[in-house]
C-alpha cells in the first residue's frame, strides 16, 4: 500500500555516501591489495587510542575471515619492502605517520577519509590511508573497510556468513573518499525489557561476574554489543537495566566501553550515570527529593565521580521510583535538581563540565513540567520522545533550534506498557520509521537519536535502519529511500541477486504487521471480518503468499546463508503467518459453529495445529546455529491480557460441534458472503451484486454438511442470466469433503438494467430439502463512457487508496510524497449510482500525533463545489497526556475519522472529492465515500474499480 504525506521541503546539508574503495574482484586500473598468502599489513601509531587499536585488531581478523590469514599489525615503522599496498591508519593529533594536519576533516566530528596514495614510504609503492578526525572517525573508517570486504556488522549477532575470497583489490591511485560528519551527533540503542529472553540467553552464553543469575550482562557480553554499535556507525548506549547495574555487575564494563569508544548513558529515568537497581543497593532513604535531598545528592555525585574519566552522556532531571511518575515532584523542584546536577558536574569535571553532553528526556509525564515553564539550561539536550508506538509527540519549535544543547529523539521499536506490549518479534514498518524520523531531522532534532531495541534480537533490521538514517540522512531524503535501503542492505548481507525480492518481502511484511501487532490480535473483535469483504480470508492469503515467496528465496540460498536469512527474514514471516492463521481460524470457528458446520471441528483442529506450530517455530529458532540462540525466542505473545500476563502462551477459546448440535432442519446448510445462514432459515439474502465489484471481490454460496453423512446437492437459477461455476456435487462428513464453495456468475449484457432480484435454489437431491438464496442485482443504466477516469461506486461505497489521486497541486513549497507500502490539493474523481442522504467521508490516516501543538495536524475536504470542511483528526493533548482515541489508534495502526458531508443527498453521477493536507506530517492511507454501504470490518472496504480507457484499473 502507498500512502500520501504532506512534507515541507527544507534544504539539507549533504555528506557524501560511502564509496567502495576495496573490491573483491579486479577492475580497470585497480591495484592488487592482498591475496590468501599475503594479507595486507596494517601500519598504526603506538600513540593511537585504545578504540582505534581495537578496531584495527578487528580489521586484521576480518581480513583473516575473508582471505584465510589475519593481517599483521605493525606499530610506528615499517622497514620491509613490499609490492603489495599497506594500510596506514591514523587519527589527526595522534598519528605522526602521515602529515595530515591540513586535512579537510580537521576539527569535524567523527569524520574520516579513505585515500589511495603512492610511495608513502621507502620501498612501498602504494598504500590505503584511513584517517579519522577523531578516534571514532578512524574507527568508522576501519569498519567501513570490513563491510567492503564482506564482513557484516551482524556476523556475530545474526550469524551472517563471510564469503571467502582469494584476492582483494584497491581503487586506482589518487582515489579519495570523505565521509562525515554524521547527520546526528549521538546515535544509540537502549537494551530494555531484557529480563526474560536476553537474560535467559546471556546467562548460559557468558561467564558471570555477578553472583546473581538475573544479571549476566558482563564485559564478555558487552564486548559484542560495543563492537556491533560501532560497526553500525552508532556511538551511544543505554545499557540493560531492568535487573542490571552496568557499572556494578562487572566492574570492567565502564572501562571497556571507554576503550571501545562507545559513549555511555543511562535511561530516561536513571539520572547521573547510576542504574535504577543501584537505588535499592546504595541509596539511604526514599527516592523522593522533597524528603531525601541530601542523600539523593550524594547518590548522584557518586555516579558522576565514577564515570568522570569516561565519555558519558548524563541523564538529567528525575522521575518517580522506577519508570513511574513521582507523586510529589514539581517543576520548581526539577529546576533545583538540575541545578544541583550541574553543580555536581562542575565539581567532578572542572572546566570541561560545560562541554559535557547532557540530556533531559521529556518522557511521559516529564513533558508537562516543560509545558509549565520549567527552565532547562541551554546546554542540556531536550530529548523528545514518541508515544512508545513510533509516533512523535513533539518536535523542536523554531525558537528552540538555536539552543546549544539542541534536541534529540527517544524512539521505540519495542515496548512494554499500555495499551499493549509488543516485544516478541519485529513489528516495525520501516516506511513509517522513515516518515517520523525524517520529520524529526527536518525539524532540527539532530543532537541525539536513541532507539529502544529490547533484546537486540530479533530487531536487527529496524535497528540497522534507524542507525543508518542517524549516521547519514543524505541517503534517506526521499520517500523511496526505504526500499532502496532494503535493497542495499540485502545486497550487502546476502546477495544483489535477491535484493529486489527481499525488499518487496520486507515492505509487504511491514504493511501487514502495521495493521495489528501480534500481541493485539486477541482483542475482540478480530480486526479481520469473517463475514464481509472476504477480509479474514484475504488477510490469511496475503500471509500465505508472503511466506511462499520468502520460502522460495530461502530455498534458493546456499546452506551457509540460510541461518542468517532465517533469523532476519524468514522467521518473522513464518512466525507472523502462523499467529495470524491461529487467530483468523479461531474467529472463523465461531462463525462455523453458529452455522452448525461439521467443518467447525476440522477448523478448530487447524487452529490448534497452528498454535502447536508456533511453539515448534520458536524451538527451531532457539536451535539454529548449533543452539547458539537458545533462550532468545521465549517471549509470550499469544493470549496477552496485560503487561506480563499470562506467563505462558494461551490458545484462543475454540468451539466444537457434536451430534447435539445437528439442527432439525437436516444435514444440508447454506451460507453466503454477508449472510450467516442461520439454522432453520430456508431463505437467505446475499449482498447486492453489480458489474463494478472491487477487484478480488465476488458473490458466492457455501453448501455444507451440518451432520455426519453423505448427500448430493444441486443449484438452479430462476433467470437465465445468473448462474454458478458449479451447479451440483456431493458432500460427505466427517472428512474434508464436507463443504463446497460456489461462485455466482452474471451475464451483464443480458441482465436487465436497474435493480432486480435473482433466486438460486439449493436443493438436496431426491428430497424436499431446499434453501433459496436471493441475490439482489444492480445493472446501472449508465454508458461506460461516463465512467472513464473515475472510481466507481459498488454496494454504496467508493474506496480509493490515497496515492491513486486523479490530480494534485503543489503550492508554496509544500508537496505530496508517496510513501510506498505506508502511505496543494489532491483530487479524487468518482461516480455514484446511489442517491443517498447522509453521505460520509471516512479518512484512514497514519498514526502521527500533533508534534507541534501550535500547528496541530489538519486536513480539509470538499465534495464537488460544497464548502470545505477542516478536520483536526488528533485531539489536543498536553505533553504527558494522550488524546482521545489514542489507544485505539496505536492498536489499529492509525486514526480513522468519519465526517458527514452534507444533509442533502448526493446525486447520481460524476463527483469530485478534493482533499487538502494542511500541515506537514498528515499521512493518508485510504479515502472512503460511504453512501450507506460500508460494512463492519477492520481495514476499510477494498479499493473500488476505476475505468481507464478500454480497461479497468
Amino acid at each position: 500500500m502507498k500512502l500520501l504525506i504532506c512534507i515541507q521541503t527544507l534544504l539539507l546539508l549533504l555528506v557524501s555516501s560511502a564509496a567502495q574503495i576495496i573490491n573483491l574482484e579486479p577492475f580497470p586500473n585497480s591495484i592488487l591489495l592482498a591475496t590468501t598468502l599475503h594479507p595486507p599489513v596494517i601500519l598504526l601509531s603506538s600513540n593511537e587510542t585504545a578504540a582505534v587499536k581495537r578496531a584495527a585488531t578487528s580489521l586484521s581478523i576480518d581480513f583473516g575471515r575473508v582471505l584465510g590469514k589475519n593481517s599483521t599489525i605493525v606499530y610506528d615503522t615499517f622497514n620491509t619492502s613490499t609490492t603489495f599496498p599497506v594500510l596506514v591508519i591514523g587519527t589527526l593529533g595522534y598519528s605522526p605517520l602521515l602529515r595530515l594536519q591540513n586535512s579537510s576533516i580537521q576539527g569535524k566530528w567523527e569524520s574520516y577519509t579513505h585515500e589511495v596514495i603512492t610511495n608513502p614510504f621507502p620501498g612501498i609503492s602504494s598504500a590505503l590511508s584511513v584517517v579519522g578526525s577523531d578516534k571514532r572517525g578512524t574507527v568508522y573508517g576501519i569498519y567501513a573497510l570490513s563491510e567492503q570486504i564482506g564482513v557484516s556488522p551482524w556476523y556475530f549477532w545474526a550469524d551472517v556468513p563471510i564469503a571467502p575470497s582469494t584476492s582483494l583489490h584497491l581503487s586506482p591511485a589518487g582515489t579519495i573518499h570523505t565521509q562525515g560528519p554524521p547527520s546526528v551527533k549521538y546515535r544509540g540503542i537502549f537494551i530494555n525489557d531484557e529480563e526474560t529472553c536476553l537474560t535467559s540467553w546471556a546467562r548460559t552464553r557468558f561467564p558471570l561476574a555477578s553472583s546473581d543469575r538475573n544479571r549476566p550482562f558482563t564485559s564478555s557480553f558487552y564486548t559484542h554489543v560495543f563492537e556491533l554499535i560501532l560497526r553500525l556507525k552508532g556511538n551511544y548506549l543505554w545499557p540493560a537495566m531492568k535487573n542490571s547495574m552496568f557499572y556494578v555487575d562487572d566492574v570492567a564494563n565502564g572501562a571497556l566501553a571507554n576503550d571501545f569508544g562507545v559513549v555511555m548513558g543511562t535511561s530516561h529515568h536513571e539520572p547521573m550515570a547510576r542504574a535504577y537497581r543501584e537505588q535499592e543497593r546504595d541509596l539511604d532513604g526514599r527516592w523522593d527529593w522533597s524528603l531525601n535531598k541530601e542523600n539523593l545528592t550524594a547518590f548522584m555525585n557518586a555516579g558522576a565521580e565514577r564515570s568522570k574519566g569516561w565519555e558519558t552522556v548524563y541523564t538529567m532531571g528525575m522521575r518517580g521510583e522506577g519508570d513511574t511518575e513521582s507523586p510529589t515532584l514539581t517543576a520548581p523542584q526539577l529546576e533545583e535538581i538540575i541545578a544541583v546536577q550541574q553543580e555536581i558536574l562542575n565539581a567532578t569535571h572542572g572546566s570541561r563540565a560545560s562541554d559535557l553532553p547532557k540530556i533531559w528526556a521529556l518522557y511521559k509525564e516529564v513533558g508537562k513540567y516543560y509545558q509549565q515553564g520549567l527552565q532547562v539550561p541551554d546546554d542540556v539536550t531536550l530529548l523528545w520522545t514518541d508515544d512508545n508506538y513510533g509516533n512523535l509527540l513533539r518536535t523542536p519549535y523554531p525558537n528552540e533550534t538555536s539552543r546549544t544543547g539542541g534536541a534529540g529523539v527517544y524512539y521505540h521499536v519495542n515496548y512494554v506498557g499500555r495499551p499493549k506490549i509488543y516485544e516478541w518479534i519485529n513489528t516495525i514498518q520501516l516506511a513509517k520509521t522513515w516518515e517520523q524520523m525524517h520529520l524529526a531531522y527536518e525539524k532540527g532534532a539532530r543532537e541525539v537519536w536513541i532507539v529502544n531495541v529490547g533484546d537486540i534480537k530479533p530487531l536487527e533490521i529496524p535497528m540497522t535502519h534507524f542507525l543508518d538514517m542517524a549516521y547519514d540522512m543524505s541517503l534517506h531524503l526521499t520517500s523511496t529511500s526505504t526500499t532502496t535501503w532494503l535493497e542495499t542492505w540485502t545486497s550487502k548481507t546476502f546477495s544483489p541477486d535477491i535484493a529486489s525480492a527481499v525488499a518487496d518481502i520486507l515492505n509487504r511484511y511491514g504493511r501487514l504487521v502495521n495493521r495489528r501487532k501480534y500481541e493485539t490480535l486477541n482483542m475482540p473483535p478480530l480486526v479481520y471480518s469473517t463475514l464481509f469483504y472476504d477480509e479474514a480470508a484475504t488477510a490469511l492469503w496475503e500471509w500465505e503468499a508472503l511466506l511462499e515467496d520468502t520460502s522460495r528465496v530461502y530455498e534458493g540460498l546456499g546452506e551457509t546463508w540460510r541461518d542468517a536469512f532465517y533469523q532476519t527474514v524468514l522467521h518473522p514471516v513464518e512466525a507472523g503467518k502462523t499467529v495470524n492463521e491461529l487467530y483468523i481460524k479461531a474467529e472463523m470457528v465461531k462463525l462455523y459453529k453458529a452455522q452448525r458446520r461439521t467443518a467447525t471441528n476440522r477448523l478448530a483442529t487447524e487452529a490448534k495445529t497452528a498454535f502447536a506450530r508456533d511453539k515448534e517455530i520458536s524451538a527451531e529458532y532457539n536451535g539454529i546455529s548449533g543452539g547458539k540462540w537458545k533462550g532468545i525466542m521465549c517471549q509470550v505473545h499469544i493470549g496477552y491480557t496485560l503487561w506480563y500476563e499470562p506467563s505462558r502462551d494461551v490458545i484462543p477459546d475454540l468451539e466444537y460441534v457434536s451430534d447435539a448440535d445437528v439442527p432439525a432442519s437436516g444435514i444440508m446448510g447454506v451460507a453466503g458472503q454477508g449472510a450467516v445462514g442461520d439454522v432453520g432459515e430456508r431463505e437467505i439474502v446475499l449482498l447486492e451484486m453489480d458489474p463494478y465489484l472491487p477487484p478480488g471481490q465476488s458473490r458466492w454460496i457455501d453448501v455444507f454438511c451440518r451432520a455426519n453423512g453423505i448427500f448430493e446437492w444441486r443449484i438452479e437459477s430462476n433467470v437465465s442470466w445468473v448462474g454458478v461455476d458449479k451447479d451440483e456435487g456431493t458432500l460427505e462428513a466427517p472428512g474434508d469433503m464436507d463443504e463446497a464453495r460456489v461462485n455466482i456468475e452474471v451475464d451483464w449484457s443480458s441482465a436487465p438494467k436497474g435493480r432486480s432480484t435473482a433466486a438460486l435454489t439449493v436443493q438436496r437431491k431426491d428430497t424436499e430439502d431446499a434453501i433459496t438464496v436471493l441475490l439482489p442485482i444492480f445493472n446501472p443504466p449508465v454508458a461506460k463512457g461516463d465512467l472513464v477516469g473515475r472510481w466507481i461506486e459498488s454496494g454504496g461505497v467508493v474506496s480509493i487508496a490515497a496515492a491513486h489521486y486523479s490530480a494534485l497541486e503543489t503550492k508554496n513549497g509544500v508537496s505530496y510524497v508517496e510513501v510506498p507500502f505506508y502511505a496543494p490539493k489532491l483530487r479524487y474523481d468518482f461516480f455514484t449510482f446511489t442517491e443517498y442522504e447522509g453521505v460520509k467521508v471516512r479518512m484512514y490516516l497514519g498514526g502521527s500525533r500533533n508534534h507541534d501543538t501550535t500547528r496541530p495536524l489538519r486536513y480539509a475536504f470538499a465534495v464537488d463545489n460544497r464548502e470545505a470542511v477542516v478536520i483536526q483528526p488528533v485531539g489536543d493533548a498536553g505533553l504527558g497526556e494522550d488524546p482521545e482515541g489514542w489507544a485505539d489508534s496505536v492498536i489499529t495502526g492509525g486514526w480513522n475519522v468519519t465526517t458527514n458531508v452534507t444533509e442533502e443527498s448526493l446525486k447520481v453521477g460524476r463527483h469530485e472529492l478534493g482533499v487538502w493536507l494542511l500541515e506537514p506530517g498528515v499521512v493518508i492511507q485510504k479515502v472512503v465515500v460511504d453512501l450507506g454501504g460500508v460494512r463492519a470490518n477492520g481495514l476499510g472496504p477494498p479499493e473500488s474499480l476505476m475505468l481507464q480507457g478500454d480497461g479497468w484499473k
